[in-house]
């Protein structure tokens, strides 16, 4: 039966039918097995640091916290990420790709085939998000009034809003309004604007930023 030798970097087989042990190197399949186990841990830190970071200030977050919610050892968390700084920033990733694409992005095109329709389905995804008893307002934002645009979080969550400024002209891009840029920051400032609405309390800013938002569409009509 096949058995590990002491030898690391070597499987050995034991007894192979002229008595002798084979020796296999496994230098060609170790370095993608220790590959996908540390992408894996990472990815288990950054899930872990997602729901602490996203509900909390970053600052308020200590390194313990996250080592206890992600399971693995302090040693390993700062060999993944030597800095906290580090950690945020793949928040900050991971949140994009999970709110701005997954969520805003996707929500919005599946509510609607038409492009206007997507620019206000965008109010209608933040109406179900408003709701939630775990409503935590934009991340992206929160770090950017927390650290400011001088240091680089507050700079890295710049360009994700950028982003989802992005998305927005994009949107306005396929229903043919004029300048889409130019609409895309007037539209996300009523975005913002029901983002921190909500956080006050108010579950009804979704809608009534939509209802501000038709007469914004037929302005920039061509």
């Amino acid at each position: 039966m096949p058995s590990y030798g002491a030898t690391v970097g070597f499987v050995v087989d034991y007894p192979p039918a002229d008595g002798s042990r084979l020796v296999q190197d496994m230098s060609a399949i170790a370095p993608s097995t220790r590959a996908t186990a540390f992408s894996e841990t990472r990815d288990r830190i950054v899930r872990a640091s997602y729901a602490l970071f996203s509900r909390r200030s970053t600052r308020d977050v200590a390194m313990d916290e996250v080592v206890a919610a992600s399971g693995v050892a302090k040693a390993t968390l700062y060999r993944h990420f030597p800095t906290k700084d580090a950690l945020v920033l793949a928040f900050l990733e991971r949140r994009e790709e999970v709110w701005t694409l997954g969520i805003v992005e996707a929500g919005a095109r599946a509510r609607s085939e038409e492009p206007e329709g997507r620019l206000l389905a965008i109010f209608d995804v933040f109406e179900e998000w408003f709701q939630r008893d775990d409503y935590e307002a934009c991340s992206f934002v929160n770090v950017l009034l927390e650290m400011g645009m001088d240091h680089p979080l507050g700079r890295a969550s710049s360009v994700r809003l950028a982003n989802i400024r992005g998305m927005v002209s994009r949107f306005a891009r396929e229903a043919g309004l004029r300048d889409p840029d130019d609409f895309a920051l007037s539209w996300h400032i009523l975005m913002k604007g029901a983002i921190v609405q909500a956080a006050e309390g108010d579950r009804n800013a979704a809608a009534r930023a939509k209802l501000m938002a038709a007469p914004l569409i037929e302005r920039y009509r061509a």
